[in-house]
C-alpha cells in the first residue's frame, strides 16, 4: 500500500531536515577536532544540555525575527554543545567554534 507523504513535500519539515543534517555534519566535525569518539558516554548528557540551549535560542531568535538558515542553525547548536562540554570542564581550544559575534550574543541574550 503506497501512502502519499504530504508531511515530507512541506517546505517547513523539509528546511528543518536540512537543519538537522547540517547540524550532524557540524558535530561530527566539532568532534573529531576534540579528539571525541562518537561513542563517548558523556555525549548523550552533552548532546541533551545542548538541544535546551538551541531550542531557547531558536525561541529567542523567533521571537526577534532572526532567521536562522542551515549553516547558522548549526553553528549556534555548536556553540551551545561546546558550552555544554564546557560547563563539564572540556576544553575548547580557541580555533574549534566558528567565529561568530551575532551568535555569541543572540546566546549570551537567549540563555539570561
Amino acid at each position: 500500500m503506497a501512502v502519499d507523504d504530504d508531511w515530507g513535500r512541506d517546505p517547513s519539515v523539509q528546511m528543518m531536515r536540512r537543519v538537522f543534517s547540517r547540524m550532524e555534519v557540524v558535530q561530527e566535525e566539532f568532534l573529531k577536532h576534540l579528539n571525541i569518539a562518537p561513542l563517548d558516554a558523556r555525549l548523550r548528557h552533552w548532546r541533551e544540555t545542548a538541544l535546551g540551549c538551541f531550542e531557547r535560542a531558536w525561541v529567542y531568535a523567533t521571537r526577534k525575527a532572526i532567521h536562522f538558515e542551515e549553516e547558522k542553525a548549526a553553528a549556534v547548536y555548536i556553540h551551545c554543545l561546546a558550552r555544554a562540554m564546557a560547563l563539564e570542564g572540556i576544553n575548547i581550544p580557541q580555533g574549534a567554534l566558528p567565529k561568530d559575534q551575532d551568535i555569541e550574543m543572540l546566546l549570551t541574550e537567549a540563555l539570561r
